[in-house]
């Protein structure tokens, strides 16, 4: 299945939020893979994020991820740098962007 997300990083934390994707831990993108994820692509306009994620079960996976340690201090992390006013990604399950149009 395939997961749009859409999230907006603090105007004044877009180098560090992007540093931090330049660094994310092995343990968590080995844990997402577990999970269920086959791929996950973030691009950025300005502010705002647009992820693409590619995964078995986004339930399962979100379920999995959400008390393991590793995830937990990312989440952290990913709170000072996210706009959490405009994070549409905190509603789990309900959070994917409604397909438009598809080719």
């Amino acid at each position: 299945m395939r997961i749009a997300l859409h999230t907006r990083v603090r105007a004044d934390r877009t180098e560090e939020y992007e540093a931090a994707h330049r660094a994310v831990p092995d343990e968590l993108t080995t844990a997402i893979r577990a999970a269920g994820a086959t791929s996950w692509t973030i691009w950025r306009s300005g502010q705002e994020l647009f992820h693409l994620l590619e995964c078995e079960d986004y339930a399962r996976l979100l379920a999995e991820l959400e008390h393991l340690p590793v995830n937990v201090a990312w989440q952290a992390r990913m709170a000072d740098l996210l706009d959490v006013t405009h994070d549409y990604s905190h509603d789990g399950t309900t959070a994917g962007l409604p397909v438009v149009w598809q080719l």
